[in-house]
């Protein structure tokens, strides 16, 4: 008999996630978006981007601590992981829309800051990864290659 998925174990692997450097990069990025939007004549649009790209990153700290407090538990459950996510998710979908509609044009800046920052955010874990298991793969076929072994 199979388990459910909702009701399966929560495994994560393991994850590069370097707050610093993405914040780094948020107060970089955010930096050149304002000094583009005040080139354009709209500075608010590069101040509400800043701010999209600030949602993006206090997101992530929260998926770290959820994911943390989530996998603490002696049965940690994917359900619960899904709906935390989403519930986070709706929150910072809704203000950030709010955000966009009142301070139209300008605030479409935090809708492309938050897309933004999720594109970074996924290739500053997805790289080290695809790099390790790179390594990992090279360093298999090298002990794969032995004279004398049957296959």
């Amino acid at each position: 008999m199979t388990t459910p998925a909702q009701d399966a174990p929560l495994v994560l692997p393991a994850v590069v996630f370097r707050p610093v450097r993405l914040g780094l990069i948020c107060v970089a990025l955010a930096a050149v978006a304002l000094v583009g939007a005040q080139y354009l004549h709209r500075p608010l649009l590069g101040v509400f981007f800043g701010v999209g790209l600030a949602l993006g990153l206090a997101n992530a700290l929260l998926v770290r601590r959820s994911v943390q407090n989530i996998t603490a538990g002696d049965h940690p459950l994917k359900s619960k992981m899904a709906m935390n996510s989403a519930a986070r998710l709706g929150v910072i979908s809704v203000i950030a829309l709010a955000i966009a509609y009142v301070f139209k044009p300008n605030g479409l800046g935090v809708v492309f800051g938050l897309a933004l920052f999720e594109l970074i955010l996924v290739a500053s874990t997805a790289l080290p990864v695809m790099k390790k298991l790179r390594s990992a793969a090279a360093a298999g076929a090298a002990g794969d290659g032995v004279e004398g072994t049957a296959h």
